[in-house]
Parts: structure tokens; C-alpha cells; sequence
């Protein structure tokens, strides 16, 4: 089977467009993963702070923290995983704080996210871009 060199530059384009496209549904999937955390409800910036490198050399461990005073429930999510939700920290009424850390697999640059219920009801969020120099999750 021969292949002309426009059949060749059409597969190569097309194999190109299909790894793009997982992490464009992907990036849906974080903003419907917020969604159904929220309730639907407004998410206002600020009383939540994330911790997270600005670069990271390997993407199989990414350390995450999240600090938000007066939280009842902190979401993290990774944007551009093949599965957004990373993390759900719940805490109890005789928590001494609301914070938490662990480690995190990203599967290349992307953003970190992390969605805070309060006491009131009311959500927070903010967000941090992590540049991955070796991918994690089949990178």
C-alpha cells in the first residue's frame, strides 16, 4: 500500500487535531465537575489560597495545598487531566483548620484549580498554572 504525500500530510493532521482534542473536552469537564460542586451557585475570587509550583519537573508528583479559613468543603481539580477531579477535602465542625496538601499527577501544563465551600454556603475559588517539563500521566 502506497502512500502519496497528501494522504501522508492528511493522517499526520488529522493524528494532530485528535490529541488536541481530549484536553478541550477535558477543560469542559473541570467547568461541569465546578458545576456540580457549586450547585450551579456564583463563585466569587479570593478566601482561598492555593499553593502550587509554577514549575514542576515531574508531573508524577506535583505537590498541592489549599488553605481556606471557614471552609466546610475544598474541591481540587486538574484541567487537563484525562479526569479532572484530583482531590475533595470535607471538614467537620471541630476541625482545627481548614487546610490540606498532598501530591498530585498532571498530565502537562494546565491549570490547577480549587473550588471552597463555606459555612455561609457561599463558594470561592482560585487557580494556579503548573508548567510540567516531563508529562505524568502517559506523558
Amino acid at each position: 500500500m502506497e502512500f502519496s504525500r497528501r494522504d501522508t500530510l492528511a493522517m499526520g493532521l488529522s493524528a494532530a487535531a485528535l490529541t488536541v482534542l481530549p484536553f478541550q473536552v477535558n477543560a469542559a469537564g473541570a467547568d461541569e465537575a465546578i458545576s456540580a460542586f457549586t450547585g450551579g451557585a456564583d463563585v466569587a475570587e479570593g478566601g482561598l489560597t492555593l499553593t502550587a509550583p509554577e514549575i514542576a519537573e515531574n508531573g508524577n508528583t506535583v505537590p498541592v495545598s489549599v488553605d481556606a479559613p471557614g471552609a466546610v468543603s475544598i474541591l481540587v481539580l486538574a484541567a487537563g487531566n484525562p479526569t479532572p477531579g484530583v482531590a475533595q477535602f470535607n471538614f467537620g465542625p471541630l476541625a482545627a483548620e481548614q487546610s490540606a496538601s498532598t501530591r498530585i499527577r498532571l498530565a502537562g501544563t494546565q491549570d490547577v484549580v480549587a473550588v471552597a465551600k463555606m459555612a455561609d454556603g457561599s463558594f470561592v475559588r482560585a487557580a494556579s498554572t503548573v508548567k510540567v517539563t516531563i508529562g505524568g500521566c502517559g506523558g
